[in-house]
């Protein structure tokens, strides 16, 4: 009853500022201040909104709210565009029957905000028709517009001043001059029409003139600065989900969130982004209730004091106290979260684009979203696809495809198998002829493989922190000589091989490989070593692969074999026996590097079947934590409930039948004789009378006791009297007092122990006769 009291009231107080609104300003749009709710009961907007926060991290923030709600309700524009709703439904309605309009979405969306602590409001005034009927054909999708933000913050080139200065260009200025002016004709005129083109498509697509333009009602979502360390005011358009600039709304007539009510009072004619939103400030805005939060700037050559309130001002006072909302709390369901959008998918048509969102789990290969671009407007000719996914047993997230090149880029997760994270290839090629790049996570790997580039001609591979100091291998092969059998020995045939290392300062430069080229055609082996400080050339050495002799298969050595260039004149001649063993150990390294080579392909052969399985038999991994969908653990949480069924099935079982555990000790014989039946009852007689004795005796040997204890205490008591202190005989008071307790209740227990046990024995023989399995027997 207070409540309802209190509800009419603030109605009331509503009603007054209404009509005293109506009264100075005819020319205005009535106030959306109390529509009836889902049970034709007029509620004040405010206690409509319920600032709820919710236990999902993805509704914390402002972006995840506002596209959830987008995603999971279903837009119903207004049925007179230019005209208020007639009902306001509260968001445990809108959410139950998944849908709405523009008032409902913003609704749902601010008391989301509200409850993660948003500044923010409900906006009520005016939008273009693309806005208030959710069109978004003729506007590019955010996922491209942030795409080409970061390819724009790629571009850009830091300029380091430590950065070695570019050597003096000794060309005519003159030429220069003139080269550089017929440059910028050149782009000027591919920019003009460049421009030219823009604009003839920008006026084909140019929407028809709208008759209601400035007139048609919306209402969206206002955001404040300040809290949740938001840095500036921005908008937020609850059916798309996006933040907005200020140029999509044309007007604003009042504002609202769950403490307080404004009406805009400044003029709107040139757009809402140059407007102020202190609300704070009277002369801009009209609050409603006198409890405003906002700081109050006073007009000018006004002054603040305090004035004593009259009795009716004292009332208004009192009525204007807002009330709670009467809302339900809002609850979304994690299934409904996982949802999002109404079936599961929705489809939005974007400028030359098709965004298609999927509930996790619906599609069997896991996708969850995929965006396609198009080169008309009519999006007939696709150009370009992206695919995301989620919960890939083969860590797959994207998948982004050039319909135009034939260029697929797969990125997927950590953990995956040889720590593979990105795989760039091109559909129309296959087999080993084919182009792609790999990227590896060479932290993951103990080769510390970081990218491997392979096309038909040439094989490259980079390294990272590896102790032999490699850094990259780069492969030259010949053309495939065709042969007729199995393709696994017909590989590619190698030409060269380079390896090029880094630095090791443990080791004198002339001494530390820089680059080691594997001629394999020629039967050379080159060597280039590190610059030496201050030397601007580096030491090489040329060697010929030894051909093994007729006798024995020894290897000739000559000094022949060996063309070196040395940056130190005194440098030593190297031995015959050092021209050896250098030679030896190439031509191992030499034999090291074709198995590495050899490796190198067999793995990518692996990875390509590998990939070809995973995309015929996609599997999808389930959280432990998700017991809907998790079959293994549903069905074992299923088997441990059924286990405890029967145990405690069988537990009341032994716990009923009392002669069980004497049928056991007779090793439970299917048919039961005379003979066992007299057993039986007098194995459980003897029982109970063993267990009544015992029961007997322990309460005897308790009331012993303590009646010795408290004889005890009373000869101590006797002997140290004249010596006690007051404390001392109130504890002694107390100790008897309590001991007399004990034994008057054991002595209780112990008479009636004797009275009741006959009984029991009665009892049980008479239950023995009884029983279906001993009264044929017994009687």
């Amino acid at each position: 009853a207070v409540v309802s009291t209190q509800s009419t009231g603030i109605l009331n107080y509503a009603e007054n500022f209404r009509r005293q609104f109506v009264h100075l300003y005819r020319d205005r749009k009535p106030l959306f201040l109390a529509p009836p709710n889902e049970f034709n009961v007029e509620k004040l907007v405010c206690t409509t909104l319920r600032p709820t926060l919710l236990p999902y991290k993805e509704l914390y923030d402002w972006d995840g709210a506002a596209q959830f709600v987008s995603d999971y309700l279903s837009y119903v524009p207004l049925e007179l565009p230019n005209e208020l709703p007639e009902s306001l439904f509260s968001s445990t309605e809108v959410l139950r029957q998944q849908k709405g309009n523009c008032f409902d979405f913003s609704n749902l969306l601010c008391s989301l905000l509200l409850g993660a602590g948003y500044d923010a409001y409900c906006v009520c005034g005016y939008a273009t028709k693309e806005v208030t009927l959710m069109d978004q054909s003729r506007s590019q999708c955010p996922l491209l517009k942030k795409k080409d933000a970061v390819q724009k913050e790629e571009g850009k080139v830091k300029e380091n001043k430590y950065d070695v200065k570019p050597p003096r260009d000794l060309r005519s200025k003159y030429l220069i001059k003139m080269e550089e002016r017929k440059i910028k004709e050149r782009e000027d005129e591919e920019q003009r029409v460049k421009d030219a083109e823009l604009a003839r498509i920008a006026e084909l697509e140019k929407p028809a003139p709208d008759e209601l333009y400035g007139m048609r009602v919306h209402c969206w979502v206002l955001v404040l600065a300040g809290k949740r360390e938001v840095p500036e005011n921005f908008f937020i358009e609850p059916t798309t989900g996006n933040s907005v600039e200020p140029h999509e709304y044309l007007g604003i007539e009042t504002l609202w969130n769950n403490t307080n009510y404004w009406v805009n009072m400044q003029d709107c004619s040139h757009g809402i982004g140059e407007m102020s939103y202190d609300l704070g400030d009277i002369a801009r805005w009209e609050f409603m209730f006198p409890h405003n939060d906002k700081p109050l700037l006073m007009l000018p050559g006004e002054e603040e004091f305090d004035m004593p309130l009259d009795e009716e001002e004292e009332d208004v006072e009192e009525d204007s106290d807002m009330p709670g909302s009467w809302v339900d709390e809002i609850v979304i369901p994690l299934e409904d979260l996982q949802r999002r959008c109404p079936q599961g998918k929705k489809t939005i048509l974007y400028k030359q684009a098709k965004y298609e969102i999927f509930a996790e789990y619906l599609m069997q290969d896991g996708m969850v979203s995929r965006l396609t671009e198009f080169a008309d407007s009519a999006l007939t000719q696709p150009v370009k696809s992206m695919e995301w996914f989620k919960h890939r047993v083969d860590k797959l997230e994207t998948r982004e495809t050039d319909l135009v090149t034939n260029k697929v880029t797969e990125t997927f997760g950590a953990g995956r198998q040889r720590a593979l994270r990105q795989h760039v290839y091109y559909s129309n090629q296959t087999g080993s002829e084919a182009t792609r790049i790999m990227d590896f996570d060479h932290s993951a790997r103990t080769d510390g493989l970081k990218a491997r580039e392979e096309t038909p001609a040439k094989l490259i591979e980079n390294y990272c922190n590896r102790d032999d100091f490699l850094t990259k291998r780069l492969v030259n092969y010949t053309k495939r000589v065709k042969k007729f059998g199995p393709a696994e020995g017909n590989e590619k045939p190698v030409n060269q091989v380079t390896e090029f290392y880094s630095r090791d300062h443990s080791v004198p430069a002339d001494d530390d490989i820089a680059e080691l080229t594997f001629l394999l055609n020629e039967e050379k082996i080159f060597i280039k070593h590190h610059l030496q400080d201050q030397r601007i050339i580096a030491s090489t050495h040329e060697y010929l692969k030894p051909q093994l002799s007729e006798d024995k298969g020894h290897v000739q050595i000559t000094t022949d074999m060996v063309s070196s260039f040395q940056v130190e004149r005194r440098a030593k001649t190297p031995k015959l026996m050092h021209i050896y063993q250098t030679i030896m150990n190439l031509i191992e390294k030499e034999d090291r590097c074709i198995e590495n080579v050899r490796a190198s392909e067999q793995e990518v052969r692996d990875v390509l079947e590998q990939r070809t399985q995973e995309e015929l038999t996609t599997e999808l991994s389930v959280s432990i934590y998700d017991t809907a969908r998790n079959d293994t653990a549903k069905k074992r949480r299923e088997e441990i409930e059924r286990k405890k069924r029967d145990d405690e099935a069988r537990r009341e079982e032994m716990e009923l039948d009392y002669l069980a555990p004497f049928l056991a000790r007779i090793g439970d014989p299917a048919q039961m004789t005379a003979d066992l039946a007299e057993q039986l009852k007098n194995d459980c007689l003897k029982d109970l009378t063993t267990r009544l004795v015992d029961m007997a005796n322990l309460i005897q040997g308790r009331f012993e006791k303590e009646t010795q204890q408290l004889q005890w205490k009373q000869n101590w008591y006797q002997q140290n009297q004249t010596t006690m202190t007051k404390e001392e005989e109130e504890e002694y008071v107390s100790y008897c007092s309590e001991a007399m307790f004990r034994i008057h209740i054991l002595e209780e227990r112990l008479n009636r122990h004797k009275e009741l046990a006959p009984q029991k024995y009665v009892a049980l023989e008479s239950r023995l006769r009884n029983d279906n399995r001993l009264s044929e027997f017994l009687n």
